[in-house]
Order: structure tokens, then sequence, then C-alpha cells
């Protein structure tokens, strides 16, 4: 059994050692907070945005670093999953996206409210929330990569084609090529197989006139971008219908 004295030393002792030690952990917390908050990226259209997210109450459906609520996608990593293009095609007309499922509410954002709440996405995913949140299975990793890979982006004459720009930041999102991509609309490997040029550049331009009440967006693609895809699409897998 310990003395007086002994418990008075013990008790000093422990309680210093204790209060230093969370000292110099609060103090370690503490400055790592402007690197891992990304302070430094803050600037006036992050602000902006942010101010935006909760003018509209966004967090009444969605999460960003956990918090909100859970009725829509946790959007933390949104930029990272969806890609910028995407996201601006989804917040300028979100009901035409996936008709007949849970619909975002049509606020009518202007082009600069849009920038500015990617600004404040992008800013949100380059926090360090330690690995927050884990990537989900319809993240298509493969937005900002070449796909080079014969049985994956197709050719003819064994000469693999460049997946088109357009087709790895806003296809992709909700399409599969070669196993990779979203799950939303169906994959896209075998179209060649299924549809002639033709086919394919009038859906493009117009996949509401060919079919009523599809989930397919109307993308505005030009002319340029539409031949693109479609030269794209055809070589897929070796190709078929010309």
């Amino acid at each position: 059994m310990l003395s007086k004295s002994s418990a008075r030393l013990f008790f000093i002792g422990g309680t210093t050692f204790f209060s230093l030690t969370f000292l110099a952990l609060t103090w370690d917390t503490v400055s790592q907070v402007p690197e891992r908050s990304n302070a430094h990226e803050m600037n006036e259209s992050v602000t902006r945005g942010h101010d935006i997210w909760n003018d509209n109450n966004c967090m009444g459906c969605h999460t960003i670093l956990g918090e909100g609520a859970y009725y829509a996608p946790e959007l933390t990593k949104v930029v990272e999953r969806r890609g910028e293009p995407w996201i601006r095609v989804f917040l300028k007309d979100p009901q035409a996206m996936f008709p007949g499922r849970r619909k975002m509410v049509q606020y009518n954002f202007t082009e600069d409210q849009i920038t500015d709440l990617i600004e404040f996405f992008k800013w949100i995913q380059n926090i360090d929330a330690n690995g927050f949140p884990p990537e989900p299975d319809l993240a298509p990793k493969v937005q900002n990569a070449m796909v080079s890979d014969p049985s994956v982006a197709g050719a003819t004459s064994g000469t693999a084609h460049v997946m088109p720009e357009m087709m790895k930041t806003i296809c992709i999102s909700c399409h599969a090529v070669g196993g990779k991509g979203g799950k939303v609309g169906p994959a896209l490997d075998d179209v060649a197989q299924r549809y002639s040029r033709t086919e394919l550049d009038r859906w493009l331009a117009d996949p509401q006139g060919v079919k009523p009440g599809t989930g397919m967006p109307d993308l505005k693609l030009s002319d340029e971008v539409r031949r693109e895809l479609v030269e794209y699409l055809l070589n897929l897998n070796g190709g078929g219908n010309q």
C-alpha cells in the first residue's frame, strides 16, 4: 500500500505526464489542421459554392464528410467519381438524367453557380479525411485514363482507338466499357453489333426523340463530338455494323 507521500507523488507525476501528453497531442492536431483541411485552396468561388450548398439545404438530402441526410448520394468525392463535365450536365437538368427514379429538384442554377458548386466539391474532396469515404463499386476509375487495350477499346486491324474525352468524362459515368464504368445504362462493348452508324448518330443527337422517356439525357453534343463517339463505338471489339 502506498504511503501518503508516495500517493501524492504518483498523483502529481501521473497528472503531469498525461497533461503534457494531452497538450502535445492537441498541438500536433492543431498544427496539422491548415494542411489537412485544405485551407490554402479556399477562395471566393469555394465560399460562394458553400453558400449555395447551405442556402439550398443540400444537406437535407446529401451528405458531405458523412454529415447530412442519407436520402441522396454522398458527395465528398463526387468530382473524382463522376467528373466535372458530368456534374455540369446533371445540375443543368437533374430530372432528365434518371427519369422514373428519385429525382433531384430542378434549381435552375446559372453557369456561374454550377462552377462555384464544383469548386466547392473539389475543395471538399481534397480535405484529408483519413480515406473517407471508402471507394464505391460504381466509381469509374477510367475517367482520366487512356484505354489502349484492344480488348477494351476495340479496334479494326488490331489498332486500339483512344477513348474520346466525352466518353471518359461523361459517358463512362453511366455506361461501362470493358467492365469499367457506371451501371446506370447498358454496357457498350457490343453496341457496334446492335446498331449501325446512322442509328448511333440519331440516338446521340436526340435520344428522347428516338425513344421517348429514355433515361439517356440530351447532352447537346456538337457534330464533331458526336462523330468521334460514333466512330469509337463502331470500333469497339472489332466493330460490327457500319
